[in-house]
């Protein structure tokens, strides 16, 4: 989990100044956990304490209102209608809200149908659309393939088989079109495969997450899914592990003390 909360910190001064170059201080002035981590440490609750996954993110968002980057604007009137009371409708959004607060099913459950399943129960709470389920299940799924030691050629095959991604791009191709005003650059479709890219060209964990902010657009988020899945398949650096969790405890204790539980009972790769 620890890794898709250091890609959206590194990202998080990115996202609307974007960079198109890897050589960038890593931990960039002014830099912190953003909305990506505030959900993914919602789903982390969730796994950990049960109930309904929209009340957890409701509630997380209530409480941590205020962002860098802030929330988007349908989750924000989710939240506003679950503020009135009961529960609030999913919205059919397909925007890659889902696949950034993903991560933590991807450690929870040992087997592909499980992970599959509760990433599905996680999007579709709110981001009922087909792009937005996929979005999740795809991301979920290459971390749990990762974990289970399958290396970056077979995550690459299952996800275009499962799910119809086309990998086949290269980075150095897309950086100089990608950006905000790239097709579907806030949705999964336009997120998730762009994400995962930047782990299969990557040598290690640091370069994955220069890969996802090297493109811009929405940095953070594709800083957040990379991280996600490259921490299984690399390893995050126990030195980056610690200065994450200075900033956390500096800036969210209660988040890092999550981080600390729910990494105690399911587990992380730190190096």
């Amino acid at each position: 989990m620890i890794g898709a909360i250091i890609g959206d910190t590194i990202g998080s001064i990115y996202e609307f100044d974007n960079i198109k170059t890897k050589d960038f201080d890593f931990w960039g002035e002014g830099i912190e956990p953003t909305d990506d981590s505030v959900l993914t440490f919602a789903t982390a609750n969730w796994l950990l304490r049960g109930g309904e996954a929209w009340r957890h993110y409701c509630d997380f968002a209530i409480e941590y209102d205020n962002p860098m980057g802030d929330y988007g604007s349908g989750f924000l009137r989710f939240v506003a209608n679950a503020r009135k009371g009961g529960k609030p409708q999913p919205y059919n959004s397909c925007g890659n809200g889902s696949a950034m607060r993903v991560g933590p099913v991807g450690w929870a459950f040992d087997t592909m149908d499980e992970v599959l399943e509760w990433a599905k129960v996680s999007a579709e709470c709110s981001h009922n659309h087909p792009e937005g389920i996929k979005g999740a299940q795809a991301t979920a799924a290459s971390i749990l393939l990762a974990r289970k030691g399958a290396d970056k050629a077979a995550i690459k095959k299952f996800v275009e088989g499962e799910f119809g991604y086309v990998l086949d791009f290269t980075l150095d191709e897309l950086r100089p079109i990608y950006g905000w005003d790239f097709y579907g650059a806030s949705q999964c479709q336009g997120t998730v495969p762009q994400a995962i890219r930047c782990v299969l060209e990557a040598s290690d964990f640091e370069d994955a997450i220069r890969n996802a902010v090297s493109l811009g657009g929405d940095s953070d988020t594709l800083a957040c899914i990379a991280g996600s899945i490259a921490e299984p398949l690399f390893g995050v650096p126990q030195a980056m592990y610690k200065h994450e969790l200075n900033i956390l405890k500096a800036l969210f204790p209660k988040l890092q003390k999550l981080l600390v539980e729910f990494e105690k009972k399911y587990g992380n790769r730190v190096i």
